[in-house]
């Protein structure tokens, strides 16, 4: 027998490569290769070939023939066969084997037959042709030093390198995360075609582990290796082939206690697989009447699929041409649904992610979690409706928000599972069709809402709001009152409010929103933000401590006769300053901008339940503005923002601001589209207050402020027209007309007195 059909023929446990010459080669380990009998293999022809690589220089290099002798002509240290490249991905492809009924695990798990190579694919013995090295340019060689180093490292990390064929992408066991409860081979690895680095992430959601490591230190391998993408090489399956068997009477009567009906598993082709006693469900993935994919379950709820299988809808065909659909979580939803009498339903094939993905929608060809939509996609174009009826737990909402995101939210519905008991609702489908009935699965199903779209409201959704605001729930619908009577007629403060206040200078605008605060302070308990750049911090401690304790701060001229506030009014009047007012105030030299007061003031509301802001005034705030931007068109952009922090925060603001310069001012109270910068203050406030003094004693009395109400949007809490208040310069407070106060005409008085003298 010629000595290569003697090796041919031989148990192949090691082989060593030899020229023509009888001069040994040292020899070269090149992989490893399972104990495999050839005995019954044709014997192929073999011819001439290249030197291998790395021998070329170091042997004899005076024959380039080269045949194999066995381990019986040649004793030396075992070594393993290269094998040519092949097109085929594996020798036999292997998936979970199946689980008993009652058992939640596997009996055996096979790994596939597969040689750790120098970047050759393992093959059948049968089909194998002769010996061939591949020689291409210098750096796309595989260096097996460097692949070894490499997959030792990789053993390290916890993956199986046995597997693992440079130039190509390799589907492993995470170690992380292990695959999780289906023990899913969801690590994708690439190794470089030198063989000198690798390049891994793992595709299930929950894990995601990825990373990267190179043999050696100078990374010069991983140049164009800085993402990596799930690739798969779809695989065609069959019923036969995955020996796929109609279900027997024990699974049947599990589908039963669901009240899935025979008829049921029928239609959907609902299969069992056997592996000797152990057998699971089969849920068979059908398009166009081609098996694309297929699922299995256990009893106890362990799933796995067919790996390097196409990820469509269960379900699929059932939607073709529909313009109405139903997508659900669970293959057991799918058929729930379909006892319920909705045919048009399909199921995700992969559950539900964790949580809603913060990030932007990837491209479709990046969107593996959910690339089964966009192997569907021509299916699901001529739906207008599509309710979304995935699990009512967190992960399903995450699923139904990922989902609408990419159908488009416009033409999703979305249902709620009815209560299980006070607290609870039912998870999905299969639940309420199990404990409800069909009946009210179905009214479920029809009494879907509109899936909710940012900015797009319906007034059901607003319906608890309009009760309480109709029955007065809050009590302070009409607004709150402002303490005067004479006011209370035309202005009243609403949480949520834009309120303007204007006033030529030194006409006590600052004084009265401080009179304002502290008067609600007294009959409500509202606390306040106070930015008043104007003010020194300790003189407007004082008239703040006058209007509240309703004494003068000092024993000094403006007091006249009236008795200074004790010392421990004073204690007590600062305990009420602290629990009452926050400061808003910038120590450096900058001006503050409207956003940083807002934030600020935003802080003060969540730490510190406050309910009123007061911006005093608009011309200490910084207002710079691109070049392109006119102050009219800032304006209105700010006070949007105020107007918008005031409603999402129930919180009243009160922003002051100065009227332009009046050259024929006469005498009387400025209008409110006198403001200086913008007709937008009027035109974007909630209300419009003038504030304005009497500066001739022949024209009234001089203590008299008039409170013009210019502007109230809200018809419910007032309406446009004049209020007078009395001004006791005293203690700063302002009282009704009416309201007796022997301090008011002292002052008064005095003030006549000291102006007959000055005349």
């Amino acid at each position: 027998m010629p000595l290569i059909l003697q090796c041919l023929c031989r148990p192949l446990q090691c082989t060593l490569f030899f020229s023509s010459s009888s001069s040994i080669i040292s020899p070269r380990r090149l992989g490893r290769v399972w104990s495999r009998s050839l005995s019954h293999a044709t014997a192929p022809s073999f011819s001439k070939v290249p030197s291998p690589p790395g021998l070329q220089n170091g042997g004899h290099t005076k024959s380039q023939g080269w045949v194999m002798g066995s381990k019986n002509m040649l004793k030396s240290t075992s070594f393993s066969i290269p094998l040519a490249p092949s097109s085929h991905g594996r020798l036999c492809h292997t998936h979970r084997l199946l689980f008993s009924v009652h058992s939640s695990k596997p009996i055996s798990r096979d790994q596939p037959f597969s040689l750790k190579t120098n970047g050759f694919s393992s093959m059948s013995h049968a089909n194998a042709p002769s010996p061939v090295y591949w020689e291409g340019p210098a750096k796309n060689r595989v260096d097996s030093v460097e692949l070894e180093i490499l997959k030792k490292k990789l053993e390290n990390l916890g993956m199986d390198s046995n597997i693992c064929k440079p130039g190509q992408y390799n589907h492993l066991l995470c170690p992380i995360c292990k695959g999780g409860d289906s023990e899913e081979k969801t690590l994708s690895l690439f190794v470089a075609e030198d063989g000198g680095s690798a390049l891994w992430v793992c595709f299930r959601a929950k894990c995601g582990w990825k990373g990267s490591t190179t043999a050696f230190a100078d990374g010069r391998s991983l140049s164009g290796l800085n993402k990596i993408t799930k690739v798969k090489n779809i695989r065609e399956i069959t019923v036969e082939n995955l020996k796929l068997e109609p279900l027997r009477d024990e699974l049947v009567a599990y589908f039963s206690e669901r009240l899935i009906s025979r008829e049921t598993l029928e239609k959907n082709r609902v299969m069992q697989k056997r592996s000797g006693d152990q057998i699971a469900i089969a849920f068979t993935y059908w398009r166009n009447n081609m098996l694309v994919n297929c699922k299995y379950r256990d009893v106890k709820k362990n799933f796995w699929q067919e790996t390097d299988c196409e990820k469509i809808f269960y379900g699929l065909d059932d939607i073709q041409g529909k313009s109405e659909i139903i997508i659900v979580e669970g293959e057991m939803d799918k058929l729930a649904m379909e006892e319920a009498g909705f045919c048009n339903c399909v199921s995700v094939p992969d559950g539900a992610p964790p949580s809603v993905s913060g990030k932007e929608l990837p491209p479709e060809e990046k969107d593996t979690k959910y690339q089964y939509l966009w192997n569907c996609k021509e299916y699901l174009q001529k739906a207008s409706r599509i309710i979304l009826a995935t699990d009512g737990d967190l992960p399903g909402q995450a699923l139904a928000e990922e989902l609408a995101r990419r159908l488009g939210r416009e033409r999703c519905w979305r249902v709620t599972w009815p209560k299980k008991n006070e607290v609870d609702h039912f998870k999905d489908a299969n639940e309420v069709l199990m404990y409800l009935g069909a009946d009210v699965l179905k009214e479920v199903i029809e009494n879907a809402e509109l899936y909710p779209i940012r900015g797009l409201f319906n007034f059901r959704n607003y319906f608890d709001e309009i009760d309480a605001y109709y029955h007065r729930a809050h009590g302070s619908e009409f607004g709150l009152p402002t303490g005067w009577r004479s006011l209370n007629e035309l202005y009243n403060v609403v949480p949520g409010e834009l309120t303007i206040v204007t006033g030529v200078p030194n006409s006590g605008k600052s004084e009265w929103i401080d009179a304002l605060l502290c008067n609600l302070n007294e009959s409500t308990g509202w606390k306040f933000a106070l930015c008043s750049m104007e003010n020194k911090v300790r003189e407007h401690a004082r008239k703040l401590l006058e209007k509240h304790i309703k004494k003068p701060f000092f024993n000094a001229s403006y007091g006249g006769s009236a008795e200074r506030m004790t010392v421990e009014e004073f204690e007590n009047g600062k305990q009420w300053l602290s629990d009452t007012f926050y400061l808003i105030r910038c120590e450096d030299d900058s001006l503050p901008s409207i956003q940083w007061v807002l934030d600020l003031a935003k802080a003060a509301v969540l730490r510190h339940g406050v309910r009123g802001l007061v911006i005093d005034p608009y011309n200490e705030i910084d207002h710079q503005r691109s070049a392109n931007q006119t102050e009219t068109e800032y304006v209105s952009q700010m006070l949007t923002k105020v107007k918008r922090f005031a409603q999402h925060h129930s919180c009243h603001v009160w922003f002051v601001a100065h009227p332009r310069q009046l050259h024929q001012w006469v005498g009387g109270p400025p209008n409110m589209y006198d403001i200086s910068g913008s007709a937008h203050f009027i035109n974007k406030c909630d209300n419009g207050i003038v504030i304005h003094r009497n500066r001739d004693p022949e024209a009234g009395p001089i203590d008299r402020v008039q409170v013009c109400v210019r502007k109230v949007r809200n018809k419910v809490a007032g309406t446009i027209g004049d209020a007078f208040l009395c001004y006791n310069r005293v203690t700063g407070e302002f009282m009704d007309i009416d309201e007796p106060s022997g301090n008011v005409r002292i002052v008064q008085t005095t003030y006549k007195k000291k102006r007959k003298n000055s005349g």
